[in-house]
């Protein structure tokens, strides 16, 4: 028995339309919005050139394949530059039913940007201007923040970057000219499109995919966006289709809920980390640690003086950055509010030792233990640095002062291999 063959399309889901509409008719005029977006730019910009100083975010820059240019198409560009905004967890962020870090779409939004403006001088048309890029940036703000307010995609089990793929998307395509079905098109393919779990965010699985998750999410924009612009179909019912769409399959059947029409609310009220470079939940824990380490140093004491520290704050603290255990590796130690605690409590600050003198130190103990034969590395304490990374220093400090006392003595330095004990992480869980 064949199924009769039926033309009708149904009419755009409301939640579509309107973020196309905003997106291509609002006219940005708050000076605070615009200013704020200057900040942000800033603010991003120096987390982006400082996390190229982290080789296990430089490995995943340039093209896909190697040996090929450089000059990078606006797809992967895109993930390039998202990555390193994104690489520090020191970005800008959102705080409200699911938080994220809105400049995240700052990668596709500059790429594309940069891709245009090339294509502009090629071709002798006007260029595009900083504030294009800063209304760009405040539209998919606005566009992520918006939804966000009302409505956690954590709670059932999706990552924030979707929002970063459905705002980029929104965006990218009116910077590239997207006609207004064209880019409803776009903004459903987001939709359609696979989205992020968040194991790599929580124990026992913190990972590194949650510093490049959200320039993976910003590159798949600029691509959905360049599809629509072969004229590929769209979905219009995506979200409210029954059994297929999205809210039976992946939101338990709810609608989204809003709280406000879309303007410039979320980049004049976005939050910067100006505190600490620790995630934000953690931000009066680790102030509250500082001032108890300052408060021991006046009155002479040691941190041993304390018994027992017990941490009381919100749940969603607690179901994102509780980590108890080993801290298996450096994207642990911003999302464990235990030791994010421990490091200013003991020792002040929340930043590692200057990475230059770090870096001498460790040339200086090599060189030693080339010497002397000693094999294994010693390590001390792994303290956080800007980006809750870890600086794996050599320790030994003793020891290398021993071996010099040795050297004026005049006497000979044992030729045998040292096996040293290895640096333990300050205590974790929910009473540090």
């Amino acid at each position: 028995m064949s199924a009769p063959i039926s033309n009708f399309r149904p009419e755009p889901d409301r939640v579509l339309v309107n973020i196309v509409d905003y997106v291509l008719n609002y006219k940005i005029d708050s000076t605070l919005a615009l200013d704020t977006a200057r900040n942000c730019l800033i603010d991003m910009l120096g987390c982006g050139l400082e996390a190229l100083t982290y080789p296990a975010c430089t490995k995943l820059m340039g093209p896909i394949v190697p040996g090929t240019s450089f000059q990078l198409a606006p797809v992967q560009a895109a993930f390039n530059i998202g990555a390193m905004i994104r690489w520090l967890d020191f970005n800008d962020t959102w705080l409200a039913a699911e938080w994220g870090h809105p400049s995240d779409n700052l990668g596709g939004i500059l790429a594309t940007a940069d891709w245009l403006s090339h294509n502009a001088v090629a071709t002798g048309k006007k260029l595009l201007s900083m504030k294009d890029v800063l209304i760009a940036m405040i539209k998919a703000h606005e566009t992520q923040g918006c939804i966000a307010l009302e409505n956690s995609f954590n709670k059932v089990g999706l990552d924030h970057v979707l929002l970063v793929k459905l705002a980029s998307t929104a965006v990218v395509g009116q910077m590239i000219g997207l006609m207004r079905d064209e880019l409803i098109n776009a903004v459903s393919l987001a939709f359609v499109d696979g989205h992020s779990l968040r194991p790599y965010r929580h124990v026992p699985n913190t990972g590194s995919r949650k510093s490049w998750a959200a320039g993976d999410a910003t590159s798949r924009a600029v691509r959905l966006a360049l599809i629509a612009t072969t004229g590929e179909m769209g979905y219009p019912s995506v979200l409210t289709a029954k059994t297929w769409g999205f809210y039976d399959v992946l939101f338990k059947g709810n609608e989204f809920k809003f709280q406000r029409s879309y303007g410039s609310y979320a980049m004049e009220n976005v939050f910067f980390k100006i505190s600490f470079p620790a995630e934000f939940h953690s931000q009066t824990a680790v102030e509250s640690a500082m001032t108890l380490h300052a408060k021991l140093a006046e009155t002479g004491k040691k941190v041993e003086y304390i018994k027992k520290i017990t941490i009381r704050t919100h749940e969603a603290t607690i179901r994102i950055i509780d980590k108890k255990g080993p801290l298996d590796n450096p994207a642990d130690r911003d999302h464990c509010i235990q030791y994010m605690i421990a490091v200013p409590l003991i020792h002040g600050r929340l930043t590692a030792p200057d990475y230059e003198d770090s870096v001498a130190k460790d040339q200086a103990h090599r060189y030693l233990a080339r010497e002397d034969g000693m094999r294994g590395r010693p390590r001390i304490h792994q303290g956080l640095s800007r980006s809750g990374e870890a600086f794996d220093h050599q320790c030994a400090d003793s020891r290398v002062q021993r071996r010099q006392q040795v050297r004026r003595s005049g006497r000979r330095i044992p030729d045998r291999t040292q096996t040293p004990s290895r640096g333990r992480h300050p205590p974790s869980g929910r009473e540090v």
